[in-house]
């Protein structure tokens, strides 16, 4: 068992916290267009201080659970790139100028963190108290990766979110951004402008990776801490690489694929756990090392799988993958 003090918490949290505001006040201070090399470095930053991390926590508590966390960064880190795809698909749908999307995707970070650290709590006092709640993650991970696979050729439907959709009915909109404000007064009246519906729908999109992405590190890890810091660390360094990759998104062209594959193998992983607990013992568990070899080959396998077809097929393209059909879509005459 993992015992973390909460003076560690405390400077946990602090740190990420610390992380966070230097973003955020980068990004409303001084608004402007991200280019690849600031990308790079911001990368190579958040990786390095994820890595980092990753060494102390290895060598304060052991070889187990430093490859526990690492296990976790990488699960965490895969799944975040689907985000990207999603954050690409919104920032082009409601036409978010440049130089407010950094603002945007902070502020979208800063959301999913919040919401994650809900679930991880939840997560944890469910899996404490009830070992079936192993079988309920797993059996909700093969679900998800069914649904991600039959629709991996297609894009959420952004427009169709019932929170937006909710957003856009009960507030007033103006047709206009308006700097980089998300309230604004036209005649005496306090109204919303499109960027807070941006923050609407990324704030909706990040609740449902929420539901999948918990219970996919608690498939890696039991401890709490470690699925906090993992999420976190991969999470931090979404922005930067938002502006590093979202040229080369349309040419992962099996993303898709690979993650519905990944869940898939954690899904089942959890259920064997369940059944090895509240079964019977000599019902063999994945060990992490597994685990973690497993994820990085299929990522790696994906990669160059999909540079490959779209050196060959140009015109292929990537998809974020959907978990239910895309209504629009379907509609389209041309499909």
């Amino acid at each position: 068992m993992l015992q973390i003090s909460g003076l560690t918490w405390t400077v946990t949290i602090g740190f990420i916290v610390l992380l966070l505001a230097v973003d955020l006040v980068l990004a409303t201070v001084r608004p402007h267009r991200v280019g690849f090399r600031e990308a790079s470095l911001w990368s190579i930053f958040y990786v390095l201080v994820a890595i980092g991390f990753g060494i102390w926590f290895w060598s304060a508590h052991g070889g187990g659970f430093g490859a526990e966390y690492f296990a976790g960064y990488v699960v965490e880190k895969s799944l975040s790139v689907d985000n990207l795809f999603v954050f690409v698909l919104i920032m082009t749908t409601f036409a978010v100028p440049e130089e407010h999307q950094h603002k945007v995707l902070t502020f979208g970070i800063v959301l999913a963190l919040l919401m994650r650290a809900v679930f991880i709590a939840v997560g944890a006092a469910l899996l404490a108290l009830f070992s079936f709640m192993f079988l309920l993650f797993g059996l909700l991970l093969i679900y998800t990766a069914v649904q991600l696979f039959r629709h991996r050729d297609q894009d959420p439907d952004i427009e169709d979110n019932v929170v937006v959709k909710t957003a856009r009915r009960l507030l007033p909109i103006t047709d206009e951004y308006v700097g980089g404000k998300i309230l604004t007064r036209v005649d005496g009246r306090r109204v919303a402008t499109p960027l807070f519906i941006v923050l609407v729908a990324i704030g909706g999109v990040d609740l449902l990776f929420a539901l999948d992405s918990i219970p996919a590190v608690f498939g890696v890890t039991e401890e709490p801490y470690i699925v906090f810091t993992a999420n976190a660390f991969a999470l931090l360094g979404l922005r930067a690489l938002f502006f590093l990759v979202k040229g080369l998104l349309d040419r992962l062209v099996y993303l898709s694929t690979g993650l519905s594959l990944i869940l898939a193998f954690i899904g089942v992983k959890l259920i064997l756990h369940w059944a090895h607990v509240a079964v019977d013992e000599r019902v063999p568990e994945v060990p992490t090392a597994l685990s973690l070899g497993v994820i990085v080959v299929v990522l790696a396998v994906v990669t160059v799988a999909s540079l490959v077809k779209t050196r060959r097929d140009p015109t292929a393209k990537a998809h974020a993958g959907s978990l239910r059909a895309n209504r629009t879509e379907d509609r389209d005459p041309e499909r």
